[in-house]
Parts: structure tokens; C-alpha cells; sequence
């Protein structure tokens, strides 16, 4: 892969790379609808094909909350069309990385020395590239570590960049703008959060702690002397990423294992610790033949509000959906239903987001849940766009929901999607109060 010889940092030269980008999405619709005129039946499938390419090209110069945005929305597969997931997942993964030069730089910058002067070997081609960082491997007295750069600029462009992300979001997600500016409050909050090393190396040893008591995780060993606010170093942990992993064909033994070490690692996250690993794509796991996760990113970490809490996952109860009353109330204290909606509003969103729980609380009603059915996947998707093509969501002046939920619904949507992959079927452990009746 082509390696990035800079970054621009400053906030014309970046604005400058989105006007571009923009000029070239219009004259993506202009040549659109210009071949429509001729052929009336023509899809948008190429429209979105041109316009995911000139979009990823753009955002993975930028890197940064540029780069992340994308990240994180090739993880809804239910609101973007495919030609943007696929180039989007590419986030995940393998973002054009820095020439080393720029590493070195970094390095002499923050800690003092060359990568050379501190670790006896270091590779000077990035082992993966994504959104915020990336990782070299590196060797001290025989033993193997991680090493994360953050991309230069990163934390100083954050607003700036997702103030001008936001035309695309909008037009992309067909969302109306106060969902997204709901949305953009909460991503820039987590993005500064990622931004800061320091922040993720106390996370990591803290969480990663926390959660070392389940068999089948593994997680590495941080290092604050190699570590600062633009650098982290951690032991190297072996393992492959989902896609490589399932090209080796594991059992469906080892995929049930993986998908029951995962769910009880978030269910315990959610429900004890009450901070979750809110960033679960594939990228951030290592998988063994034997059937153990390895959990190699604490940058994004959403700390949950017990007030939040206690609303948001009472309504999985299935109790609940049988007393109005109380899911009424609920849904007005998670901002699902507003203080100025008429009563014919009221029954609307109502009906709407309690066919929502009902779909994706589904997994905690039962025992054990087979996440291998796509069928369930595709009534979660089509909900999604039947909401999104609803003229009262559409047109509304205001958003609904937390903002808090943005991040423990996208863990959700995320973790569902990994086991979807795995096709595992698991027991769904949950707390004691989200099977009883409601008191």
C-alpha cells in the first residue's frame, strides 16, 4: 500500500480537501441524473459506488475523526447503502499509513528519542493502519510489543472536521439534522477521549484488569514508560481478525466459544462495571484456533450514567411491553417520546419504539440465542429503513433519545454484527431483574 508522506493539519488545508470532495459528489448526482434522463430505470448503484470511493480517498488522507466517522458508520449496515460499507469497513483495517520519516518524527517529538534509540528493533512499515493511529511492531530483550502513533493533528481537528463531515452524514445517512447534531455532540466527546493516550492507557489496564478473570480473553500488558499522550505501547498479541480467522474454517465448537467469550465480556462491562469497550468491530479482536479472544483497543470506552442505565435496560424486560404505563413513562425519560407531542404523537412513537425493543431486546427474552439467523438480521435492517423513510422521524425539529444511547446502541449493533459473522449460537446471560416482573 502506498505510504502517506503527510497530513494536512491545518484547518484550510483540510477544509479545502472537503470542498473538493464535495465538488466531486455533485458532479457524481449531475452524471446521475443526467443518464437517468436517458434510462428512467436506472439505480443508484453506481451513484454510490463513485461517490463511497471519492469520499473513502478523501477521508483516509485526512485521518483522524474524519476517517473515524466512516469507521463507525461502516459498522450501520441497516442505514448505508452497500457500496459505502464496503469501502467504509476498509476503516477498520488498513488506512493508507505514514511514511516512517513522520514516525520518527513522533517519536522525537514526544518521547525524546528515535523508535531505534528505545526498542532494539522496530518496523518501519505500519503492521495496520485505521482512523486515529497506527501500529508498529517491536522487539526489547526478545520480547514483542505494539506500538500505537497517533496521526499528527488528530486531536486539534476533531471539531472542525466533523462540522464539515456533517453535509455528508446528512446527505448519506438521509437523517434530518438535529439526529445528526445529536449524534456529532456525542462522536466529538469519545473522539477527544480517543485522541487522548494517556486517557486509553489508564482505560486499558483498569478495564482489561477488571475483566481478567474470563477464561477465553486474553489482553496485553501496557507500558507507561514507553507510552504518552501520542504514543502507546503494549505487549504484541497474537492472533487473527475475523475475516482471516474465518477463512480457516473453525467449528462451530470454536465459533460458540468465541461468541459466548464476547457477550459475557460485554455483559459484564454493561452491567457491572457500568463502562463498556464501545468500539466492537472486528479490527479491535484477535482470534485463536483454539477458540480465545484477544481485546486489543480501549480507546473508545462510553461510561454509562446509573440514571441512564436504569431507564435504558429496564425496557429489554419483557415485562414491560405488557404494562403501558410504565413503558410510556420509560420512554419519556429516555427522550423517546417529548413533552410537547399530542397524544396522537404519543401512541405513534410509542407503537414505533416499542416494536423496536421487542426486535432487538429478542436475545434477551430466550436462554440461548442463535445469531446465525440472518433472518433476524434482515427484520432488524427493514425496520430500520422503514423508520428512516417515515416523514414524522423525517421532519422532525428535534431529536429523540439520549445521547447516551448513540454509543451502548452501537456497541449492540456491533457486537449482534460479530456473532452474526460467527454464526455462533450462545447463551445469552443478563442481571436477575431484566427477567422479572416488573415491581
Amino acid at each position: 500500500m502506498k505510504k502517506q508522506e503527510s497530513i494536512p493539519t491545518s484547518k484550510v488545508a483540510r477544509a479545502t480537501k472537503f470542498i473538493q470532495t464535495g465538488v466531486k459528489v455533485g458532479g457524481n448526482y449531475l452524471k446521475h441524473y443526467a443518464k437517468k434522463l436517458v434510462n428512467p430505470e436506472l439505480s443508484k448503484e453506481e451513484l454510490h459506488e463513485n461517490n463511497a470511493e471519492d469520499i473513502y480517498k478523501t477521508l483516509s488522507q485526512l485521518k483522524g475523526s474524519a476517517l473515524k466517522v466512516a469507521q463507525m458508520m461502516s459498522m450501520d449496515k441497516n442505514v448505508l447503502p452497500k457500496a459505502y460499507v464496503d469501502r467504509f469497513t476498509m476503516a477498520q483495517y488498513s488506512a493508507p499509513p505514514l511514511s516512517y520519516p513522520l514516525v520518527v518524527k513522533t517519536f522525537k517529538q514526544y518521547l525524546g528519542k528515535a523508535p531505534t534509540e528505545i526498542f532494539d528493533t522496530f518496523s518501519k512499515d505500519a503492521i495496520n493502519a485505521a482512523s486515529i493511529g497506527q501500529v508498529h511492531q517491536a522487539t526489547l530483550k526478545g520480547k514483542k510489543f505494539a506500538v500505537k502513533i497517533q496521526y499528527p493533528g488528530v486531536s486539534e481537528s476533531i471539531k472542525s472536521d466533523l462540522r464539515m463531515v456533517k453535509p455528508f452524514a446528512v446527505r448519506i445517512l438521509n437523517m434530518n439534522e438535529k439526529d445528526i447534531d445529536l449524534y456529532m455532540q456525542e462522536v466529538e466527546s469519545k473522539l477527544l477521549e480517543e485522541a487522548d493516550y494517556d486517557l486509553e492507557l489508564k482505560r486499558s489496564i483498569e478495564i482489561s484488569k477488571a475483566c481478567s478473570h474470563f477464561p477465553d480473553l486474553f489482553f496485553a500488558q501496557y507500558y507507561p514508560e514507553y507510552s504518552c499522550k501520542k504514543i502507546l505501547t503494549m505487549d504484541w498479541l497474537e492472533g487473527k481478525h475475523l475475516p482471516e480467522f474465518l477463512k480457516t474454517n473453525p467449528s462451530q465448537e470454536v465459533r460458540n466459544r468465541i461468541g459466548q467469550a464476547l457477550w459475557d465480556f460485554y455483559d459484564y462491562q454493561i452491567h457491572t462495571l457500568k463502562a463498556v469497550h464501545a468500539d466492537p468491530h472486528p479490527g479491535n479482536f484477535l482470534l485463536t484456533p483454539e477458540g480465545k479472544v484477544g481485546v486489543i483497543d480501549f480507546g473508545c470506552i462510553k461510561e454509562i450514567p446509573q440514571e441512564y442505565y436504569d431507564n435504558y435496560f429496564i425496557v429489554i424486560n419483557p415485562y414491560l411491553l405488557k404494562d403501558e404505563a410504565t413503558l410510556l413513562q420509560t420512554f419519556k425519560n429516555l427522550g423517546f417520546i417529548l413533552p410537547q407531542d399530542t397524544p396522537e404523537q404519543q401512541a405513534l412513537f410509542a407503537n414505533l419504539f416499542k416494536g423496536m425493543i421487542e426486535l432487538l431486546g429478542r436475545p434477551f427474552h430466550q436462554e440461548t440465542f442463535d445469531f446465525g439467523d440472518d433472518s433476524y438480521f434482515q427484520e432488524i435492517y427493514h425496520y430500520a429503513e422503514n423508520l428512516a423513510r417515515m416523514e414524522e422521524l423525517r421532519k422532525a425539529n428535534q431529536a429523540r433519545g439520549s445521547r447516551h444511547g448513540l454509543y451502548i446502541n452501537r456497541t449492540y449493533f456491533g457486537l449482534y454484527s460479530i456473532l452474526n459473522q460467527l454464526k455462533a449460537n450462545i447463551r445469552t446471560t443478563k442481571p436477575e431483574f431484566l427477567s422479572k416482573p416488573i415491581q
